[in-house]
């Protein structure tokens, strides 16, 4: 779709500046953000050397028991690939004494493929069993516990990773960076708290193939922006299986929508069918709670 298509280094420039001036706003001595290996974060990375200079940015690269093996791998990658200062952390310990790897069965032993087929079929059965989509029924509230522990499970890691970055920001006054997307923001693929939490979000007016886009003119390695977008949280879990939809498509159906088309234009428009647009707008429905500031009681 045209209309999605950017001007990069317009957007750079733009983004750099943006930076630059809520650290000098804020009296930081630089920035601090979680680096995953994927792309949001190394597009975030690349944007802040430009601004600050890789002497003014701190990374840190949180591993668990379940992410993949490629995370730190791919995470050092960009941080050597722009000189960026890093520090990695083990969550394991610190999630195994907060008894959040009880939630779920034992992995130990078992090899990943083995996980990922496992964590793919216990997803369709808790989408037959709740008539909806799992990720529908989480941004509803649900009732089944099995889904409500999974929940629990993979939150944690988010919200740990989190109290990390603020841990390190106030030790070295730094500004926490986020790396969500407008994508994920309006779709609610995020965690309250947790990577939905951050000091600024540079890419947050960004759909995930602008970012995309952004990611070629900042030279980010071609692996990172070639590797299947994936929050890590689980085996067998990937962004575009979760939605539905791939990211191209989805970035389409969320423009359209946000222009005031209704999910009837919108499928003929894009070529999706309706009931892939309609489950998007209950998506969007079903997560405005997370995008607001905690509700209060009006004054009468």
């Amino acid at each position: 779709m045209e209309q999605l298509l950017i001007n990069p280094k317009q957007i750079s420039l733009r983004l750099q500046a943006f930076v630059k001036q809520k650290v000098q706003k804020y009296h930081r001595n630089g920035v601090i953000l979680g680096l995953s290996g994927g792309l949001d974060s190394a597009v975030v990375a690349a944007l802040a050397v430009r601004s600050l200079g890789a002497e003014n940015v701190l990374a840190l690269i949180m591993p668990e028991r379940d992410s993949d093996p490629c995370t730190v791998s791919d995470a050092k990658l960009v941080a050597r690939q722009y000189n960026i200062r890093e520090k990695v952390i083990n969550l394991t310990p610190e999630l195994r004494k907060l008894n959040v790897y009880k939630l779920q069965p034992r992995t130990f032993l078992i090899p990943r493929s083995v996980q990922k087929r496992y964590v793919e079929k216990k997803e369709q059965e808790l989408g037959q069993r709740l008539g909806i989509s799992p990720f529908l029924a989480i941004l509803r509230g649900t009732d089944d516990v099995e889904l409500r522990r999974s929940v629990a499970y993979f939150r944690a890691k988010h919200r740990l990773r989190m109290w990390m970055l603020y841990f390190y920001a106030e030790l070295e006054n730094l500004l926490v960076l986020g790396t969500s997307n407008k994508t994920e923001w309006m779709t609610g693929f995020f965690v309250p708290y947790g990577d939905g939490a951050a000091d600024i979000m540079p890419l947050l007016s960004l759909y995930k193939t602008q970012v995309r886009e952004l990611a070629q003119f900042l030279e980010v390695p071609q692996r990172i922006i070639e590797k299947a977008p994936s929050p890590d949280l689980i085996p067998g879990i990937t962004d575009e299986g979760v939605l539905g939809l791939s990211y191209d498509k989805l970035d389409e159906i969320l423009f359209s929508l946000e222009q005031g088309f209704t999910p009837e234009q919108v499928a003929s428009l894009c070529g999706i069918p309706f009931e892939k647009v309609q489950f998007m707008k209950q998506i969007i429905t079903n997560s405005e709670h997370l995008r607001r500031m905690p509700e209060i009681v009006e004054e009468n």
